[in-house]
């Protein structure tokens, strides 16, 4: 009978038309059309395909014979259609046994032979085909294309399941990482059955619930889920109730549907937010606050703001802790009365931090704040179920809309400091310490390397990572002859030392402290806070429901400072009130210019500054630092935690090797450590 395909004709024909009408190819394409000649090419053997990514032919013999949604369109008193419908009648009563052959490129097949089986499958909206698959290698390039499939590769290799396609770098890594998995170890077969389930559910519910509407894909969302729900509660939800978390987290698909250029919203100057240029410290009582205010807060003495503070240590054992603790005790003393905090240390597990979010919210705390990237997806989690409470997350360029993320551009210090150290550099070594190879990081070692370089132009920065393995960065700084210091930016209470900020040892081997930058917290936390109390937290012209926020000040909004050695000449002095004065008026950025990286040059005099996302981002390294970022296999493994989670891309990438003076390795451990 020739009914099915007659409908199936039409349905083609309707393809075609619609195709024609907008500028698209109506066949479909053939991959020798496709692809440069000579690419490599294995055997992969039998696999299940989905049917939705059988996108065209090997060759160009039958394209005609198809629309591009390969259903039929030769005439019905053909011998084409007689075989199609043939084919049609055995799939209905025994099913069509035979694998078709296709070639895989770029998770995309095309059919050598079966076209008219993968017609008929297609008609009859079945969602897989047995396939004999042969693999054809794009080059590697720097395409993010290319690098994604390269990452579905390693993926593939361990977890063989096609259907699972991301749009950005590292999904495959943070998949495996959800699922307690990684990519280099074969998963057990009842793993990959549980998420083809998984994913296969997920997405029959994300295709109804977006319809098509949306840009990434349903892989993309379903990592997003993952961050927040687990797997099991996938499984054991009924389509209604996976809705309804669906609905929860639409935002942060909204904020994963936009161009990483708009994912988040930028806030570089505390004026930017309405209601908040007077930045003048609140009066000392709570009516003179109130007053302040004229009336727009809600919060009062019977009523206060009531903010819970999280540490994943404790101040006394982490320097970084302790900046925040400072912080917030200038808080609770910058609007008494009005504003009461409450702080939770050695928040590490998840269990842990479940508990402490059931109290904090428990006790109707209004805004609660962590103070790592590692606690980023702890937070999110606790910000979806619990989205009447603000939640805020000390970190750069992680886009999610429920968490508000805040940072300092603590490279306008650095750059000050790097000028600070050429000038006392007498051999013109520096070497420098640097912590988690995390955004923000990369930039500040740039900008200390472009002041260095301005102020000595044979200035050389010997960089050291303190979250790498066997670390021994006091050697390494020997072996090469450093004679000033750039050591970390904050010292541990418990366990205090000299070798912190920028300094030098004298004739007697005394440390001499010459320079610190400085994070102050409660400043930054006074300026934040004052929105919620005036009521502009919720400023349509800032928090939108497709970005996420990010708050990013610096010198001039006087969260970032350097603090300089009373025992400094007074031309060093007055060399760093020059350039401080022009960072902060606008005039002086160290990435103005031309920027040279170890490879080469990444940017032209005449080209504008660089963008604050491209600064946020940046993961080179500038063409005088002796040195490479560090893989994550070189990482402690108490920092790939951090690191997986805001850590740079080139993290992941393979590092360009560079000779140093002794003829070692840049990145090696003598140079690195």
């Amino acid at each position: 009978m020739l009914d099915d395909y007659l409908k199936a004709k039409r349905i083609g024909e309707r393809q075609v038309h619609r195709a024609v009408a907008q500028g698209q190819y109506p066949y479909p394409p053939a991959l020798d059309d496709l692809v440069e000649a000579g690419l490599s090419e294995y055997p992969v053997g039998l696999a299940e395909v989905p049917l939705e990514m059988v996108a065209g032919t090997r060759t160009a013999g039958r394209q005609n014979a198809f629309s591009n949604g390969f259903m039929p369109i030769l005439s019905a008193n053909s011998e084409f259609a007689v075989k199609w419908s043939n084919l049609y009648d055995a799939q209905m009563t025994e099913g069509i046994r035979d694998p078709i052959k296709a070639y895989e490129y770029m998770r995309r097949f095309y059919v050598q032979e079966g076209n008219k089986r993968v017609s008929v499958m297609k008609y009859l909206h079945m969602p897989l085909i047995m396939a004999d698959v042969t693999r054809v290698l794009p080059k590697r390039s720097d395409e993010k294309d290319v690098k994604i499939y390269y990452e579905f590769l390693d993926f593939y290799n361990v977890c063989p399941l096609y259907e699972i396609g991301f749009t950005e770098e590292g999904s495959y890594a943070k998949l495996a990482e959800l699922l307690g998995q990684d990519l280099v170890h074969q998963w057990r077969e009842d793993a990959v059955q549980t998420l083809r389930s998984a994913y296969t559910y997920f997405d029959q519910v994300f295709q109804s619930k977006s319809g098509g509407k949306l840009k990434i894909t349903a892989a993309d969302a379903f990592l997003v889920y993952l961050t927040i729900y687990r797997i099991d509660d996938l499984l054991n939800s009924s389509r209604s109730e996976i809705a309804i978390q669906m609905d929860r987290i639409w935002n942060e698909l909204l904020v994963e549907n936009q161009q990483d250029d708009k994912k988040i919203t930028l806030v570089d100057r505390p004026q930017a937010i309405a209601g908040i240029e007077q930045a003048a410290p609140a009066a000392a009582s709570p009516t003179g606050l109130l007053s302040m205010l004229r009336g727009q807060t809600v919060y009062s003495e019977r009523h206060p703001l009531r903010i819970a503070f999280i540490y994943d240590k404790s101040p006394e054992k982490s320097a970084w802790i302790y900046g925040h603790e400072l912080g917030r005790n200038q808080l609770e003393q910058t609007y008494p009365g009005v504003v009461e905090t409450i702080r939770y240390d050695d928040v590490v597990t998840d269990a842990s931090f479940a508990r402490v979010i059931d109290a904090a919210c428990a006790d109707e705390n209004d805004l609660i704040i962590t103070t790592s990237p590692a606690q980023m997806t702890q937070t999110l989690k606790a910000a979806i179920d619990h989205p009447d409470v603000k939640f805020m997350n000390c970190s750069i360029n992680l886009s999610h809309n429920a968490v508000r993320t805040y940072y300092g551009r603590m490279y306008e210090a650095k750059f000050l400091m790097g000028s600070l150290a050429a000038s006392l550099a007498d051999n013109h070594r520096i070497g420098y310490r640097a912590d988690y190879p995390i955004y923000g990081t990369i930039a500040n070692i740039n900008a200390f390397a472009i002041g260095a370089a301005l102020v000595d132009p044979r200035a050389k920065l010997y960089l050291s990572w303190d979250s790498k393995k066997d670390s021994n960065w006091r050697e390494a700084f020997y072996r090469n002859g450093v004679s000033v210091f750039s050591g970390p930016d904050l010292i541990r209470p418990e366990a205090a030392s000299r070798e912190y900020g920028i300094y030098k040892y004298d004739e007697g081997g005394r440390i001499r402290n010459l320079a610190v930058p400085v994070w102050n917290w409660g400043r930054y936390y006074e300026l934040i806070i004052r929105t919620i109390l005036n009521g502009t937290w919720e400023a349509k012209n800032l928090a939108r429901k497709n970005q996420a926020l990010n708050y990013w000040w610096g010198m001039d909004a006087g969260v970032i400072d350097v603090i300089l050695s009373e025992k400094l000449s007074y031309y060093s002095r007055k060399l760093m009130r020059t350039l401080k004065g022009a960072v902060i008026a606008g005039t002086l950025n160290p990435f103005d210019g031309e920027l040279r990286s170890q490879q080469g040059v990444i940017k032209t005099a005449d080209a504008p500054r660089l963008t604050n996302e491209e600064i946020i981002t940046m993961d080179w390294l500038n063409d005088n630092v002796i040195g490479a970022i560090p893989t994550m296999e070189e990482l402690r493994d108490t920092a790939r935690i951090t690191v997986s989670v805001s850590g740079v891309q080139a993290v992941e990438a393979e590092q360009k090797e560079q000779t140093v003076p002794g003829g070692e390795r840049a990145g090696s451990e003598s140079e690195t450590r």
